[in-house]
């Protein structure tokens, strides 16, 4: 009897939503650091698209709770919708720091992580997109995810080096320790999304 109820599929379709409004936010982010022209206005436009990502996870888990049937299990709908609000939230975390911190001038290491960041959500979006489809073809975008994710890794890291290597304020060095690690991070959170993914893709293979 079970198997003949319809499975609630406008799941998928929220995840593609919430993916866009994320690409949107990491766009926002990567032009900030890119122009920089002003970046606090450029913060508020973040927040923004953080506050619609916020209302899409809610969405999301009050629609798991109404469902009776879903079409994947409940655990990896609730994991996927919080990893996914993740990004955002470290995406708009990065922004707010620039502009807490009064940033002069971001720097080049700066800049390529949030293009790393932009490509890790670009990523995740296509892999998300095989949902309720070829499943099969999320692997290789989790592949791409994971070394992207290595190679802001790399990038931060050798930021860090840099900055202990040549700036002489403590104060400077504290604040660019955290920004790379907070940028960093938005791509341990886009790993954590492909990773879900990749054990759903597991068990409805």
């Amino acid at each position: 009897m079970f198997g003949l109820i319809p499975k609630d599929v406008k799941f998928f379709a929220m995840f593609k939503d919430m993916t866009r409004n994320i690409i949107e936010g990491a766009e926002l982010l990567k032009d900030m650091l890119d122009n920089f022209e002003d970046p606090a206005t450029s913060q508020r436009k973040i927040k923004d698209v953080e506050h619609k990502g916020d209302a899409l996870t809610h969405e999301i888990i009050r629609t798991l709770n109404k469902s009776f049937v879903t079409p994947l299990d409940r655990e990896d709908i609730y994991a996927l919708s919080s990893a996914l609000d993740d990004i955002l939230d470290l995406i708009d975390a990065s922004s707010q720091r620039v502009v807490m911190y009064n940033v002069e001038k971001p720097t080049p290491e700066a800049k390529e992580l949030a293009f790393i960041i932009l490509q890790s959500c670009r990523t995740v979006e296509k892999a998300v997109s095989h949902l309720g489809g070829k499943i099969e073809h999320i692997y290789e975008h989790c592949v791409e995810v994971n070394a992207l994710e290595n190679e802001a890794d790399r990038v931060c890291r050798e930021a860090i080096s840099r900055l202990f290597d040549e700036e002489k304020d403590p104060i400077q060095l504290i604040k660019w320790k955290e920004i790379y690690e907070t940028l960093e991070r938005a791509t341990d959170k886009c790993e954590d999304a492909a990773n879900i993914l990749e054990s759903v893709m597991v068990k409805n293979a």
